[in-house]
């Protein structure tokens, strides 16, 4: 089967998420709750919600949650050709495809969470409806050059990061400039833009204690948009990730070129089902 597993990133979660397959996994959730030291099951299914939308808890709890999903899919016997996660949802993808163990990627999110918790003062915004070509003109015309682009989500849905009060600016122009949508995102900082340098820095000391392995099966890479082909340069992509752009357009493209026929997503939500209909 052409399938290939395409886990979540932040913006997924909710309360009641994880209900239809954690049971089945209480021994992974035990391990899950002695390495975090609080209970995220239950966190996940019963909030409250503003402590699950903080990043911090946020990212082991799409981690968790996506890989006991994919788990669960494993063992009904669907196989992956290949794999891709949203942002957070890369680390889930390795851990499925034997890269890092489960036990490694909850360590590695949950202090890539804690890292990028801790900036302020920058915002994201999805722009729904004008281009990259459109968006980069009104970001010029208007001399908004601490703006960069953190997610291509599809062609028509681009995300923006960079300081809050140029994200404000630049909300008013885009709508100006005839977007259909402008959605502010709740977020505590400017992820995936220049904003993360100093924080990747920190992440990529904390990954040194860690090795990786070449995926069971090809897992795309947020920063390249193609598959890792060595073990080695895995732990660079995913310092880079945090301050580089999500090239999802090209992920589901260049998978699709690669003989992938279905989509399976593998945690809350219905996010990047969604997002596939509006690729190409």
């Amino acid at each position: 089967m052409s399938l290939a597993f395409l886990f979540p990133g932040q913006g997924s979660q909710h309360i009641g998420m994880g209900l239809e397959s954690f049971s089945r996994f209480p021994n992974l959730i035990s391990e899950a709750e002695d390495i975090l030291g609080y209970q995220i099951a239950e966190l996940c299914l019963k909030g409250p919600d503003d402590q699950l939308g903080l990043t911090e808890f946020t990212q082991p709890a799409l981690y968790l949650t996506s890989y006991l999903s994919a788990l669960s899919k494993l063992e009904e016997g669907l196989i992956p050709l290949c794999a891709a996660g949203h942002s957070v949802g890369e680390f889930a993808a390795l851990a499925v495809a034997n890269a890092i163990s489960f036990s490694e990627g909850l360590r590695m999110v949950s202090k890539r969470g804690e890292i990028m918790s801790q900036v302020q003062g920058g915002a994201m915004a999805a722009i729904i409806g004008l281009t990259v070509e459109e968006i980069s003109e009104v970001l010029s015309t208007h001399e908004l050059h601490e703006i960069d682009f953190a997610n291509y989500n599809s062609p028509g849905q681009i995300v923006l990061s960079g300081p809050k009060y140029q994200i404000e600016l630049s909300t008013k122009f885009i709508k100006q400039s005839g977007a259909r949508l402008v959605v502010p995102l709740k977020v505590s900082g400017a992820f995936h833009s220049r904003q993360m340098n100093r924080s990747s820095e920190k992440f990529k000391e904390f990954l040194k204690s860690f090795s990786f392995s070449l995926p069971s099966f090809p897992v795309y890479s947020n920063v390249k948009a193609t598959p890792y082909d060595d073990p080695e340069k895995i732990s660079d992509l995913l310092v880079r990730q945090m301050h580089s752009p999500v090239r999802w357009t090209e992920i589901i493209t260049n998978m699709r070129k690669n003989g992938v026929a279905e989509f399976l997503e593998c945690g809350p939500g219905k996010v990047l089902t969604k997002l596939l209909r509006q690729i190409p």
